[in-house]
């Protein structure tokens, strides 16, 4: 794997207004990600977890600018991204896309499946003769697993599982650096899900591309991604390679993630880790470390300082006060 960064996010802020009253001006903010800080090397798949609610999806679309940020750095390719704006961000964009959660709702229903997969080309490199669009389309559509004779098709004539992989064509005709693939597989039948998860992995070899990966199901995570990073009420707690992450889990949410993926064998007893409580509201989280409402081990330290993330070796990170 090549050892360069592709992208670097720094201290990476999405807070959301909460208005009220005749001007409706802004008396709350909901920190939906505060202070983020992670890097994607070449070639890697980073998996970004968490329980729903905890900012992962936020956080992949305020790298692809789908969303204004509220502070922070981006720097893709040596450029920030939060700072290009007119021709210069709609060329970097050739270089980063997404592939969304639901397949039933990202595809246009009246479009054909040759104009869904086609649309980027005519938006980033409109120079292209029909045929050659064509040709592009028609390649594309080959290297996800579809029949070229689909392309005069609607959406609604496909399976969940097909229209998933017209999505991921749409995404890799653009031939882009980095994908954020949100929750991809959440929405199909168990029974396409490995298929779909196999593409990926395919393509990520084929095309050389950069995933960061954003699930809640870790055992998908653990198939498909090197490096792990967990979120939880807008910041990361830990962070650390596949091997060391799922064998020496350091934060105490992450034991509780782990502990709450089923075991496939029966006849295997395994510990349970029940989190008491709910997860606090990002209106008005907790101070200091946001987990010790909820955490068996916390201390008077975690009440009142927020931990920063520190290197435990391995180039395993985690933000916790625990020894």
């Amino acid at each position: 794997m090549n050892s360069q960064t592709l992208v670097e996010v720094r201290n990476l802020k999405k807070y959301f207004p909460v208005r009220s009253g005749i001007l409706q001006r802004a008396k709350h903010w909901i920190k939906a990600v505060d202070n983020v800080t992670f890097s994607i090397k070449e070639g890697e798949t980073l998996g970004l977890v968490g329980e729903s609610g905890c900012g992962k999806s936020t956080t992949g679309r305020a790298i692809l600018r789908l969303l204004p940020v509220t502070g922070g750095e981006v720097i893709f390719q040596g450029k920030d991204l939060l700072t290009l704006k007119g021709e210069s961000l709609r060329k970097a964009r050739k270089e980063f896309q997404m592939i969304f959660q639901d397949p039933y709702a990202s595809l246009d229903p009246r479009m054909t499946v040759a104009q869904i997969v086609g649309e980027p080309l005519k938006a980033h490199e409109p120079e292209l003769s029909a045929a050659d669009r064509d040709a592009r389309i028609i390649e594309t559509m080959e290297a996800v697993g579809l029949n070229a004779s689909h392309l005069r098709r609607f959406p609604f004539e496909f399976s969940g599982g097909q229209r998933q992989r017209i999505g991921i064509a749409r995404t890799l005709i653009l031939k882009p650096s980095l994908i954020v693939a949100d929750e991809p597989v959440s929405a199909l039948d168990v029974s396409v899900q490995a298929q779909v998860i196999n593409l990926l992995i395919q393509m990520r070899e084929r095309f050389r591309l950069t995933y960061l990966f954003i699930s809640h199901d870790l055992s998908v995570v653990k198939h498909i991604c090197d490096r792990v990073a967990v979120m939880y009420l807008g910041r990361i707690v830990e962070i650390g390679e596949k091997r060391e992450f799922f064998k020496t889990p350091l934060h105490p949410y992450t034991h509780a993630l782990l502990a709450s993926v089923p075991e496939p064998d029966p006849f295997r007893k395994k510990e349970r880790n029940i989190l008491p409580g709910d997860i606090p509201t990002p209106l008005n989280p907790p101070p200091g470390c946001h987990f010790h409402p909820r955490c068996s081990k916390a201390m008077e330290v975690c009440r009142k300082d927020i931990p920063v993330l520190r290197d435990h070796g391995n180039s395993h990170y985690v933000a916790c006060h625990l020894p």
